[in-house]
């Protein structure tokens, strides 16, 4: 287990909301080597180790409140030291950076994209790359294929792909490794997961919060490229993709490319049926009023993006996927629903077939994190003449820990590690890509525009049919 840590990016958001906290839980549980040292390096200056010790646990505690532990935050700030160095040249940083790589290090990228090269180039000149190092790159890998085969091409050049950890937080979700308990330890639900027996697969990802404080970035990247193309697309994989032969590493994501590779491109022809872009105005949200999203001028981005994704194999041709997500909606939540179809034959007078809720598996990863199979049971109707159904959930998650987890905790343990079964590789990430860039094209060609939406509200009345089908509803429930 590698010793060292150095963290680039350091006086960032993430950083301070759940890169230190996940490090303090880890040192407050014994997880972490006894010489664990966190090197932080950012472009910003303070006049010394302690201003910057003192600056980031004051960040910490306003931002990520009590997820860190207060003790243990300190006894990491103590092994803590920071340089300050422009990230965006090797030459620097190779000259800027004195650390040793005795114990092993593994370097963290919580920065743009456009950084990760002279990072890694600037990490290379100084020796610091050499084997056993590893190195750790936070979503996203660039914004369209030909950049992210870029980086990936430079990134071969400075460290082999071995020692390559691609992160997606969301993988590292207790919920998410759940699900592939359920799926492949289980006969009953292996069973049934496949185009004869589930009607819809919704993932769904909602939030309240809006762009500000990150319009930059986000006039760059929007909806489709910051959260489809790497959140979702992974927990689609890991629904759809065919069960490994084992759990290592290259054969979970040798079949998780599989399905990425059998995705439908979308085509000028379908983007109007097939996909829904949108821009939230201003609205309510959580009673309190918020302003809309200001386009830079020549640009069209969206906050809301719906589509209707295809996997054209055996197990999934003719079942929709509906991934759905934007900014500034009605509720804060993540969430899977796999439908399943109704059974063959309705013997009950109630309820009427078309209103029988149909079973569905529902899998939440935020706000709360659980995994919920609504299936239908018996209710004795009032007259005692009469068979009448009910939905029944029953709740499938773990029992609670005492402590809930960070899902970079998970992470960034098996990095130190080495373990990258939960991490992305390359092929991965330019298949992704391969897709939304079809997207991005087909929205140019049909000249798709994005629909404007009141915040607080579940986007474009367009896009109702592609939520779930709980939501979609509400969504049309008269105000």
């Amino acid at each position: 287990m590698h010793e060292q840590f150095l963290l680039f990016g350091a006086t960032g958001d993430l950083a301070a909301g759940q890169v230190v906290p996940a490090l303090a839980n880890l040192l407050r549980d014994r997880l972490l080597p006894h010489g664990f040292r966190l090197h932080a390096v950012a472009k910003t200056r303070f006049d010394s180790n302690d201003a910057f010790r003192n600056w980031l646990g004051e960040r910490v505690s306003k931002r990520a409140g009590d997820a860190a532990d207060a003790d243990a935050l300190r006894e990491l700030l103590k092994r803590t030291d920071y340089t300050a160095v422009d990230l965006s040249r090797p030459e620097a940083l190779a000259a800027g950076l004195d650390i040793k790589s005795e114990g092993g290090l593994l370097s963290y990228l919580a920065v743009p994209p456009d950084l990760f090269v002279p990072i890694a180039q600037g990490l290379k000149q100084a020796g610091l790359l050499d084997d056993p190092a590893r190195l750790l790159l936070e979503k996203p890998i660039g914004r369209d294929l030909a950049s992210a085969r870029a980086i990936n091409a430079a990134i071969a050049q400075c460290v082999p792909e071995s020692r390559v950890f691609r992160l997606d937080h969301y993988l590292g979700k207790a919920t998410v490794q759940n699900l592939l308990a359920m799926r492949f330890g289980n006969t009953l639900l292996e069973a049934v997961w496949s185009r004869r027996w589930i009607e819809r697969v919704d993932i769904l990802v909602a939030e309240t919060a809006g762009v500000d404080g990150r319009e930059q970035y986000y006039s760059h990247y929007g909806a489709l490229r910051d959260m489809v193309q790497n959140h979702m697309l992974q927990l689609l994989c890991l629904i759809a993709m065919e069960p490994p032969s084992a759990l290592d590493a290259d054969t979970v994501r040798d079949n998780k490319l599989m399905a990425l590779r059998a995705l439908r491109p979308l085509t000028a022809d379908t983007a109007a049926s097939e996909s829904v872009r949108g821009v939230y105005q201003s609205g309510v949200v959580g009673a309190q009023a918020v302003g809309g999203f200001t386009q830079l001028e020549g640009q069209s981005i969206e906050t809301f993006v719906a589509l209707r994704a295809h996997i054209d194999n055996w197990r999934w041709a003719g079942v929709p996927f509906h991934l759905v997500t934007g900014k500034r909606l009605a509720e804060r939540s993540t969430q899977v629903v796999v439908t399943f179809k109704p059974v063959s034959h309705w013997l009950f007078e109630k309820p009427q077939r078309q209103q029988a809720a149909p079973n569905r598996l529902l899998i939440r990863l935020q706000p709360e994190e659980n995994i919920e199979l609504q299936l239908m049971s018996s209710l004795a109707g009032p007259e005692w003449g009469a068979m009448e159904l009910q939905p029944l959930p029953l709740d499938l998650s773990m029992p609670p820990t005492r402590r809930r987890r960070i899902a970079y905790e998970r992470l960034f343990l098996d990095a130190l590690n080495g373990r990258s079964a939960l991490f992305v590789r390359d092929d991965e990430v330019e298949a992704a890509w391969r897709w939304i860039d079809s997207i991005d094209s087909a929205w140019r060609d049909a000249g798709c525009e994005a629909i404007p939406y009141v915040a607080g509200s579940w986007g474009p009345q367009q896009a109702q049919a592609f939520l779930p089908q709980s939501l979609a509803r509400v969504a049309r429930a008269p105000a």
